[in-house]
């Protein structure tokens, strides 16, 4: 089953002039950021009128946003408007919170999604393990710096550098802890090492005592988050490596359920079929 970017289908009975202006939209990403007439008339096969209309009409609708000065088109407002929207409507939990459930249960431990806020990660779903919350309050929303911990690396890491410069260059990086690494070179150093491997793990960068193990989250190969799994180390002594691949193969699970059509994810919850679960 392909993905909502890459599936250019219509399936029969759907207007096609509705799903081919939604294509369009998702055509643009981190890659094509911008996008022209002819560019968009080529990519889909379309006259240039045809994709003219589609492309002001997304624009109308604050969708996209148009650059007078080459007349090039960008994505708008409204889009970021509907994220919020599935976001405050809580479809995130529900979608991916059993998932973490599955290795909260076997490790014990709590495990969390966090997604990039601005210079930071931000924990957005939360699944408790046996031995209880990391802290003496809720996870969900707390903050935790893009220099600092697993949970962030595991997303900054792989980054295009451009963007991570523009992140950690000029900005003061606090210390948390006598582990916090604060040098920029030794910080890149760090996020090569997490490239290299395909996950994150770090003791007391950011909590005294607290080891965490993550990995990245990619959506349509675009780092989306990161997910980790996080333990007292005065209780538990873990070897990261042992739950790597099972971390991994998680990272993969909740991309997979993030970029399927929902009729493909409710076909695979009325036939009780499994997702994916190959790792990246």
């Amino acid at each position: 089953m392909r993905d909502f970017g890459t599936d250019r289908r219509t399936p029969p009975g759907l207007p096609q002039t509705a799903d081919r202006a939604l294509q369009v939209l998702l055509a643009f990403d981190r890659a094509h950021p911008e996008r022209g007439v002819t560019e968009i008339a080529t990519e889909f096969g379309l006259h240039t009128s045809v994709a003219q209309r589609l492309l002001a009409t997304l624009a109308h609708r604050g969708f996209l946003v148009r650059n007078d000065a080459n007349r090039r088109y960008r994505i708008g407002p409204a889009a970021l408007h509907l994220g919020r929207m599935w976001d405050r409507a809580g479809a995130l939990d529900l979608l991916v919170r059993p998932l973490l459930a599955e290795l909260a249960a076997d490790t014990g431990h709590s495990v969390l999604l966090a997604l990039p806020d601005s210079a930071h990660m931000r924990c957005v779903v939360v699944a408790e393990g046996a031995d209880g919350r990391l802290r003496d309050y809720p996870l969900t929303n707390e903050l935790y710096p893009a220099h600092a911990g697993a949970t962030s690396k595991a997303f900054y890491a792989f980054l295009p550098a451009d963007a991570r410069a523009r992140i950690f260059t000029d900005r003061p990086l606090a210390r948390f802890t006598d582990r916090t690494v604060t040098d920029l070179a030794l910080l890149e150093r760090q996020f090569a090492e997490v490239r290299e491997a395909g996950w994150a793990f770090t003791v007391g960068e950011y909590d005294v005592g607290v080891a965490t193990l993550a990995a990245p989250v990619f959506l349509r190969d675009e780092p989306y988050g990161s997910v980790s799994v996080g333990w007292q180390t005065d209780q538990h002594e873990h070897d990261p490596a042992d739950w790597a691949e099972r971390l991994r193969e998680l990272s993969t699970r909740i991309g997979w359920r993030l970029t399927r059509p929902m009729r493909a994810r409710r076909a695979v919850a009325e036939s009780g079929a499994a997702s994916p679960s190959s790792a990246r």
